[in-house]
């Protein structure tokens, strides 16, 4: 029987040579770190009275905080979170509100702009950074900035894009102290890696199986609270690391609307794999929809499944989930027989932007 192109280590020597899975691996190590660092940021004491948290952020670096918005409202947040993908933050983000700009390059060019708003309507300002514009204003300002050495991409800095807001959040009293949870979740990152890892044969490697059923096709991401920005994760850590499309949506909503598009275009539908993330937190009837959706699915033709997502808490499931799309995503782009890592689409959008 031959080998797995999944199992052969050359294919990872000649794919991965820029060692993308090593970063992956150490999601649970760089979580740890970026706790112990933004636990540590002095922050003012006025930043403790504010109305609202707003995370400003793009990609890699705004997906912590959609993470933080939806761990909000699962953990009794004191105050609601909103995420400012774009230029320009709500008009009502004032000095009643925290606004913490968050860019691994600190050059992003829309979240740069947002804190330069921010700081015009006299919000409470922080920084998470490794540098650049942000890091200049931040020391123009004399605003709080957390930096950190990042030599990777900036999906791959997902601790410190996602738990650091959180450790911050927790500092002020925004947020109840997570810190058992999050090592309650590091240690269930820990044990998918164990059971994931590369050099886990194909055959009792869950994550290789399911890039494996993917590979090849439109895959659609589905998940509901917690777990819709972690659909979100999935779609795009598809499209970077898998080079590929991909779908993301939302329950309950997408069950207001995507089922009768199901059976059309017909010559798509061979080419469609649902997977939908279901966890124990899950609302009742949610739960209940998931059912119902694989059955409307079904009879439509389309390929599906549910990853059911273990952990003893939100926090854990949420984590858990986002580790385990890297994985899937990682070695689909080995089946793909693509590079996971180079990103050159968007370094020529991000240059073509710069001559304008």
């Amino acid at each position: 029987m031959p080998v797995s192109v999944l199992d052969a280590p050359e294919v990872y020597a000649r794919l991965d040579s820029e060692g993308l899975y090593g970063r992956i691996a150490g999601l649970p190590g760089q979580i740890d770190d970026a706790w112990r660092a933004a636990s540590a940021l002095s922050l003012p004491a006025t930043y403790r009275d504010v109305d609202h948290v707003v995370v400003l952020g793009m990609g890699g670096s705004g997906i912590g905080g959609s993470l933080l918005q939806a761990l909000a409202a699962d953990v009794g947040a004191r105050v609601p979170v909103t995420v400012v993908r774009g230029y320009t933050p709500p008009a009502w983000a004032d000095r009643r509100a925290l606004a913490i700009a968050s860019s691994n390059s600190g050059n992003t060019e829309e979240t740069v702009a947002a804190l330069e708003a921010a700081l015009a309507a006299r919000a409470q300002c922080a920084v998470i950074t490794t540098g650049g514009r942000l890091l200049e204003l931040a020391r123009a300002h004399n605003l709080p900035a957390l930096t950190f050495d990042w030599d990777g991409e900036p999906r791959s800095a997902l601790g410190w894009s996602t738990v650091s807001l959180l450790a911050i959040c927790c500092g002020l009293g925004l947020l109840p102290d997570l810190s058992g949870e999050l090592d309650e979740s590091v240690a269930g990152m820990r044990s998918l890696l164990r059971e994931a890892a590369r050099d886990v044969p194909e055959a009792s490697n869950r994550a290789k199986q399911l890039a494996r059923r993917i590979a090849g096709r439109l895959p659609v991401f589905v998940g509901a609270q917690a777990l819709a920005p972690v659909a979100y994760r999935w779609r795009t850590q598809f499209n970077e690391n898998a080079k590929s499309w991909a779908i993301a949506d939302e329950l309950p909503e997408m069950n207001h609307n995507a089922p009768l598009g199901y059976g059309a275009p017909a010559a798509l539908l061979p080419l469609l794999h649902v997977v939908l993330l279901r966890h124990a937190a899950m609302h009742p009837r949610i739960a209940l929809r998931i059912e119902g959706t694989l059955q409307q699915l079904a009879d439509a033709g389309v390929a599906a499944e549910v990853l059911d997502v273990p952990g003893p808490s939100v926090l854990a499931q949420v984590l858990w989930a986002v580790q385990m799309g890297d994985l899937v995503s990682y070695y689909a782009g080995l089946l793909h027989g693509v590079h996971p890592s180079p990103v050159e689409a968007l370094d020529w959008l991000k240059r073509y932007m710069a001559g304008r």
